[in-house]
């Protein structure tokens, strides 16, 4: 099988990389870069449990060839943190609402709600679901999902600072 030399961005670090032409970038973020928070699902691009932002944007990381991610920026999960100790607001708050069982679905979940919190940042509740609804959970009932999304975009916005804070 060819090999193809790739460039590309991830979670803001610069790689580079020799892979064959089929491999899949969930499979490459897994297997070479060792970021196994993308989790491989159905691999037919229906769960979303191996979605990651490409240039900002979610997609399904099984569904795209490694060498089509070539010179683009990619975001997984682990880089939705400020650093490695830490969680992001909207981590934290699918922790403290419990938006996760298994977790298998979570990355993605994440993935799914960072892009929307990116563009609307007071995102209602069909909002919400419209945006995940993409990624299967078969634990939570989605819920706590849509809880934790709506808590973190109130958080984002300054909404839940103590009163003598505002």
């Amino acid at each position: 099988m060819s090999q193809h030399e790739i460039a590309l961005t991830v979670n803001g670090r610069a790689r580079r990389a020799r892979v064959p032409a089929r491999m899949s970038l969930v499979d490459f973020l897994r297997d070479e870069l060792r970021l196994t928070g993308t989790h491989v699902g159905c691999e037919h691009g229906v769960c979303g449990a191996c979605s990651v932002l490409m240039e900002g944007r979610p997609v399904r990381s099984c569904l795209v060839f490694a060498v089509q991610a070539e010179g683009t920026e990619i975001i997984t999960v682990e880089g939705l943190a400020p650093d490695a100790e830490g969680l992001s607001i909207l981590q934290d708050s699918f922790w403290e609402l419990h938006a996760l069982q298994c977790g298998y679905c979570t990355p993605g979940m994440l993935i799914a709600a960072h892009a929307l919190l990116a563009r609307n940042s007071a995102p209602s509740e069909d909002e919400i679901r419209e945006a995940i609804g993409g990624n299967l959970c078969r634990c939570t009932g989605y819920k706590q999902i849509v809880d934790a999304v709506s808590l973190a975009a109130r958080r984002m916005r300054g909404a839940n600072r103590p009163e003598d804070a505002r």
